[in-house]
């Protein structure tokens, strides 16, 4: 039986890891991006490609649409979509807020329902692995807003794979530090911010979309069949211990 897997984000530093290690696995691939001349450019003619805005109940429902007229059922989804909204809480705006809300939280929980429904639909098993943050895990100044987003995503992860653990649906999180994608830009475009954001880790460096997308390939396949409703730290210990100050 062919493997289809669905990732969302997929023209996003993040998105394109995890698709090209999917691919190497052996999974044929459906790839989302609300921009169709990023998908083009990131792929080529490669793999099924569908312009959506999954933040939206219609254009998450959209992207199964189109995979069940080609006859596919995606069984494996990892959320790649998100961004960072940065400032104190008294000074980021309503509109910064809603985009973190939107890009981070309600997209997760639109599509991830949608994929849940297109499983029951098939009576057939699956996995899905989400994208949280270690600012969700720990108090980080001038994080508000998208702490408060992936936090909503850690209590989605642990509720729905309650709700669908007898249907075969797993459903995880993984929660990486600061990454080296373009959604990082703003924080590592300069070698004073880069060097300061590598030395607020006990393992110090930043972390790269490849090592988190080998992780959340793992959590999709068969090898993490006995793992579901777990978030997954890979922040170099930044949410979890204090390093030893000389």
């Amino acid at each position: 039986m062919e493997k289809v897997a669905l990732v969302t984000g997929a023209a996003g530093g993040l998105g394109q890891s995890v698709a090209a290690r999917l691919a190497e696995a052996g999974w044929r691939l459906l790839v989302t991006s609300r921009e169709g001349e990023r998908l083009t450019h990131s792929y080529g003619d490669s793999h099924m490609q569908v312009v959506a805005d999954c933040s939206s109940v219609a254009g998450a429902r959209h992207i199964f649409e189109v995979a069940k007229a080609h006859q596919l059922l995606p069984t494996a989804f990892a959320h790649c979509v998100g961004n960072i909204r940065l400032g104190a809480l008294h000074r980021m705006s309503d509109a910064d807020f809603a985009a973190c809300l939107n890009a981070n939280l309600i997209s997760a929980f639109h599509t991830l329902a949608a994929f849940v429904g297109a499983l029951r639909d098939a009576k057939c098993p699956g996995s899905a692995v989400l994208v949280s943050s270690a600012a969700a895990r720990i108090g980080t100044p001038n994080h508000e807003a998208v702490a408060a987003a992936k936090a909503g995503v850690e209590g989605l992860v642990r509720s729905a794979a309650a709700t669908y653990a007898s249907n075969g649906i797993r459903i995880n999180a993984v929660a990486p530090g600061i990454m080296d994608t373009p959604a990082s830009s703003a924080v590592l475009g300069s070698a004073m911010g880069r060097d300061a954001a590598a030395r607020q880790y006990p393992l110090p460096g930043i972390g790269s979309p490849e090592e988190l997308a080998e992780l959340m390939v793992w959590l999709l396949s068969d090898k993490a069949a006995r793992v579901t409703g777990q978030v997954w730290s890979m922040d170099a210990g930044f949410s979890s211990i204090r390093p030893l100050v000389r």
